[in-house]
């Protein structure tokens, strides 16, 4: 009887122990992904960046420094990246010039400029858009 009731006292303190460790190993995990994500896209547009004979491609190691040499690399004007700090339109403006961007490194090194267009489709954009940015930056063409 006095077992029952300690097993039935530990019980909660087992459960909410197996709940933390399921979530931090989900924070774990998340953290993990989104750094190697990161360094996946730093590679790629570092590459990118080389074989356009960009002279700063290390920039595509510095976050919203990327997002400038990727406007440069689609020939706009680095500045255009100031317009991140004007919400909602400022980001939209941005958002449209990287994809405008992107279109014409893609077809600067010979691949379709829709690949830029990717990211805008629900749910599939994002791996799309890493399978896209792989071949421009690691296949010979």
């Amino acid at each position: 009887m006095a077992y029952e009731t300690f097993g039935e006292m530990l019980s909660p303190f087992i459960t909410e122990g197996i709940f933390a460790a399921i979530v931090s190993l989900s924070v774990v995990f998340a953290f993990l992904l989104v750094i190697a994500v990161y360094v996946y896209f730093a590679l790629a547009w570092r590459t990118i960046a080389q074989k356009l004979k960009f002279k700063n491609s290390w920039l595509a190691w510095i976050p919203f420094a990327n997002l400038a040499m990727i406007l440069q690399l689609g020939k706009f004007h680095w500045a255009w990246i100031f317009l991140l700090l004007i919400p909602f339109a400022g980001w939209i403006a941005v958002f449209v010039l990287i994809i405008i961007a992107k279109w014409r490194i893609f077809e600067k090194r010979k691949y379709p400029g829709w690949f830029s267009l990717s990211l805008i489709i629900p749910q599939v954009g994002g791996i799309l858009y890493l399978i896209a940015i792989g071949f421009v930056a690691w296949k010979k063409r």
